[in-house]
């Protein structure tokens, strides 16, 4: 059974959106980044940035253990383990790849400082506001226009591509978007937001999260503790 060590965000619920699109059993151990979770000892030994999630899967690669931390390479492992969300062919391999970064080195990082300063930053800077909206609308036309000519992000097939972006444009209100600029994206995330097991996965967690209003909560995701050695 796969280990997997999370909380009910975007990064999270990739992961628990693959497992249970691929069958495969897990047990989860939440990780309360509000309450500091992320710095004990025994997450910090398999996740070394402190951030969730991260998977240990007893039966890895030649049947020996294996621990994995960052959201976009846990995919990939899943993908190769079940053979699955991930094509054979070489060119559609790297067309899905592609996307997968583009998830990792864009979509999340912009959207997520846009969930910052729209709503966690203490002090409303305007520049960083306008900034971060403005690039978030530049992302979703990006998928959007993808959207026109691909059934899905990573080509014809729903992929892993498809699993990494879904989680984070949930929040698209908090993000500044209007679903009506963004007709083919909209049709599309409806569609990964009906299927079975993206509904099952999104509730992973979902109970035990709290919104991040209190002092501590900010303090411990966004002050100090954050660039302190651990």
């Amino acid at each position: 059974m796969i280990e997997v060590y999370s909380w009910a965000t975007p990064n999270g619920h990739k992961v628990h959106i693959m497992l249970e699109e691929c069958g495969l059993p897990y047990r989860v151990t939440p990780v309360d980044i509000g309450a500091g979770d992320q710095f004990k000892p025994e997450f910090l030994a398999i996740s070394p940035n402190n951030k969730i999630p991260a998977i240990v899967d007893p039966e890895g690669p030649e049947g020996a253990p294996i621990s994995l931390f960052e959201s976009g390479a846990i995919l990939v492992y899943l993908a190769g383990k079940t053979g699955r969300f991930m094509p054979e062919g070489i060119a559609a391999r790297y067309e899905v790849l592609q996307w997968l970064m583009f998830q990792m080195g864009g979509v999340g990082p912009m959207l997520g400082q846009a969930h910052h300063f729209r709503i966690y930053a203490p002090e409303k800077l305007e520049y960083a506001i306008s900034r971060y909206t403005n690039e978030a609308r530049r992302l979703y036309a990006v998928m959007d226009k993808r959207l026109a000519r691909s059934k899905y992000i990573g080509g014809p097939a729903y992929s892993i591509a498809d699993i990494a972006i879904f989680p984070w444009l949930r929040s698209w209100k908090n993000q500044g978007i209007e679903w009506a600029d963004f007709p083919h994206l909209k049709g599309w995330f409806d569609e990964i937001g009906a299927r079975p097991a993206v509904q099952r996965a999104v509730q992973v967690l979902a109970e035990r999260r709290k919104p991040l209003d209190s002092d501590s909560a900010r303090e411990v995701l966004f002050g100090a503790q954050q660039y302190q050695r651990h």
